[in-house]
């Protein structure tokens, strides 16, 4: 590959779902970004953001159910359009997925073992006893303790955090490219999510693997990844580096997230800050900014400034340092970010 050419490019990707009723909801609407070999992006968003549908675009898992445009090239090849028959032979040997229930992920009739193997199998065409060997010396890799003997143990008894690993285990051992982790530590105590988190990071510095994050936890985002993409309904609402971001961000949806973080100087009887109101429909979107009508910056604009933001929709621009795109009429000042 080309040191000039990412390992995952999405440009202009747009996600429709046609309803039984007739209506088309566009759930992403112009989303791109760009993945480096050894790098993680951070996709961070409320549910309904776009988030997880965005994923499984680049997995090809919509197929059916909605149309897909625009471009996502792996490592320069295109994905959009190829048959399905293609993308299964790239699933799980260049691109894999971890999902945020590793309950639901795995089958509840076959051991881990038997299921890891025929990942591999599958993927590897190995023999049944290299398959065999490989799921067992992939359970290890992940920590899970006497890996040999929880082999051949059902998905029931494990536990969450060791279920995730087996998720991770399963994804990984065909060595992908490209590993997708959808949620991968919401169900799961802060202890064994710093381990899961601390697993994938040591796991791609060892195999260079790009890694998309999706979550809605900024405090994951922090410690994990290094280019951020923050969406609100199906768009980019800011694109920056994750030290950028969290220092200055530039959209007031950005600062809203971030102000809803608990803070260690806040006393006992400080409240819980929220965004007020609730996200848009996407069956019926608005003409103009879909944050709008949340937005406590709109209410402080004159008549124009608010006509602006209400009626037109802002393109996803430039903002100061070289890699930061917010799109915002009126995004935050330096000023205004440090009050």
């Amino acid at each position: 590959m080309p040191a000039d050419v990412p390992l995952l490019e999405v440009s202009d990707l747009s996600v429709t779902f046609h309803t039984p009723d007739g209506h088309d909801v566009k759930a992403v609407d112009g989303v791109g970004f760009r993945v480096e070999a050894g790098r993680t992006l951070g996709i961070v968003g409320e549910s309904a953001s776009g988030k997880s549908v965005t994923s499984l675009a680049v997995m090809g898992l919509h197929r059916e159910r909605a149309t897909v445009t625009g471009s996502i090239a792996l490592s320069g090849t295109e994905l959009v359009g190829r048959a399905e028959k293609e993308l299964s032979r790239l699933r799980g040997r260049r691109m894999a997925m971890i999902f945020q229930d590793p309950l639901s992920g795995l089958h509840p009739y076959y051991t881990v073992g038997e299921q890891v193997a025929e990942h591999v199998r599958v993927h590897l065409r190995a023999s049944r006893a290299a398959a065999r060997r490989r799921a067992v010396d992939m359970l290890a890799e992940v920590g899970i303790p006497e890996p040999k003997r929880r082999a051949g143990e059902y998905p029931h008894q494990f536990s969450g955090g060791m279920r995730q690993r087996a998720m991770i285990a399963m994804a990984l051992a065909c060595e992908p490219d490209l590993l997708i982790a959808d949620e991968p530590t919401t169900a799961l105590d802060v202890t064994v999510q710093a381990q899961i988190l601390e697993l994938l990071a040591r796991i791609q510095e060892e195999r260079g693997l790009g890694i998309v994050m999706i979550t809605h936890d900024l405090g994951v985002v922090a410690r994990v990844a290094h280019e951020v993409l923050v969406m609100y309904a199906g768009r980019t609402a800011e694109q920056a580096g994750v030290d950028a971001l969290f220092a200055a961000p530039g959209h007031p949806y950005t600062r809203g997230l971030l102000d809803s973080l608990p803070r260690l100087d806040d006393s006992d009887d400080t409240p819980l800050r929220s965004i007020s109101g609730t996200p848009p429909s996407l069956r019926d979107p608005a003409p103009g900014c879909a944050f709008a009508p949340r937005c406590a910056r709109v209410a402080t604009l004159d008549a124009a400034g608010r006509e602006r933001c209400e009626e037109h929709r802002p393109e996803l621009l430039p903002l100061g340092s070289p890699g930061r795109h917010t799109a915002c009429h009126h995004p935050l000042t330096a000023q205004e970010v440090a009050v």
